[in-house]
């Protein structure tokens, strides 16, 4: 990969940004601010007396997201590089303070937001795309910091470690994973030891085991995918649901704004399992495009690794689109019942600000990368 320092003349050949990326983009932000509005419409009614109120505020995060992506298309990527040690630095603070009695705010059990009124974000969300800023900056900033095991793979991963432990004591179990694989995947990518990184992971999974075992309910969750049906009421209720969901979509679906599942059948059916709803309404074609809107964009997002004008930008582009892509795969993965229940939203997607803004973001800085690379 291409040294930093070959990039001093990028300001001088800013091209069009990828295309294709900012169509799917929109394409999936517009898929999901109509599934958002069509999964959530029942509960938002009955429980609010509107509606249209998770419609509103996320096509209102949505304008957010959009803005800050367009101001991040038109930032010189490099400045992300000298603002990495403080994102990630203020990430930490913001994940400390999160867990701090009377100013975290806890829903349902868990205690990761932080807010004013009805204005709460999540700084484990934010803290995602830091990572993946500080690991870009910091695994480019020599080439040969990579082969070391020690300054290549654990300190680095000492300060993403961090990150993660602090978003387990919320607790996030989900998001802390995905997190450390994002992290694990970009250090590989940098050219980090497989061996190492292998070792690594192995000794990470006891680690999950004992931390799920000493709460019978997350353990519950953590095998409820192997055999739902044996607590069809309880642990395996969500996945049952799901599964009914996409099942009663057939080939193209109950037709859009007709679920029977959000129906107060399903669970968090706008936010994690809106891509059941997705299958419910829109069939097994409708879920496929979804896919492969997802697909297209992991093909353009490494695409634009491969063509990126050093190595900064080619591991800030790579990470940015493991990012997105890794989180779908498990929220995709977790509706169908491939794998226990993480709590993670389908990017761009599900209701929320925090993961939509952030992603928003991420997906401009990606595109001002695609713009100095001179792609169309």
């Amino acid at each position: 990969m291409r040294r930093i320092a070959g990039a001093r003349s990028m300001s001088e050949h800013k091209g069009l940004p990828d295309i294709m990326i900012f169509i799917i983009t929109l394409a999936l932000l517009s898929v999901g601010v109509v599934m958002v509005f069509s999964a959530s419409s029942v509960t938002a009614y009955h429980e609010l007396g509107d509606a249209y109120h998770y419609l509103k505020r996320q096509s209102l995060w949505a304008a957010i997201g959009l803005v800050a992506m367009v101001i991040c298309m038109n930032i010189d990527y490099h400045l992300w590089a000298k603002l990495a040690f403080p994102l990630i630095v203020a990430s930490i603070v913001a994940l400390t303070i999160v867990l701090v009695p009377g100013i975290g705010i806890t829903i349902s059990g868990s205690q990761r937001w932080l807010g004013v009124g009805p204005v709460r974000v999540q700084p484990s969300e934010f803290a995602k795309l830091s990572v993946v800023i500080f690991l870009a900056a910091y695994l480019s900033a020599s080439p040969d910091r990579v082969k070391s095991v020690v300054r290549g793979v654990f300190i680095p991963l000492i300060l993403v470690g961090l990150c993660a432990l602090l978003i387990l004591r919320e607790p996030d179990l989900g998001t802390a994973i995905g997190m450390a694989a994002v992290a694990w995947l970009m250090v590989l990518t940098a050219g980090g030891s497989p061996g190492w990184l292998v070792g690594l992971a192995a000794m990470a999974a006891p680690v999950i085991y004992l931390y799920a075992k000493h709460d019978p309910v997350r353990m519950r969750r953590l095998t409820s995918f192997l055999d739902p049906w044996a607590d069809p009421l309880d642990s395996g209720f969500h996945i049952i649901q799901s599964l009914l969901a996409l099942g009663s979509g057939g080939l193209v679906g109950t037709g859009l704004g007709l679920s029977r599942q959000k129906f107060y059948y399903l669970p968090e059916q706008h936010t994690d399992f809106i891509f059941a709803i997705i299958g419910e309404e829109l069939g097994f074609l409708g879920a496929a495009l979804v896919v492969f809107l997802y697909a297209l964009f992991a093909w353009r997002g490494f695409r634009a690794s491969l063509n990126a004008p050093d190595s900064f930008g080619s591991l800030l582009a790579a990470g940015i689109t493991i990012m997105v892509a890794l989180q779908a795969a498990m929220n995709i993965a977790v509706v169908t019942g491939s794998m226990p229940i993480t709590g993670i939203t389908l990017p761009l997607i599900s209701s929320g600000g925090s993961s939509l803004v952030p992603m928003l973001a991420g997906v401009g800085i990606l595109l001002n990368i695609t713009r100095r690379a001179g792609q169309r």
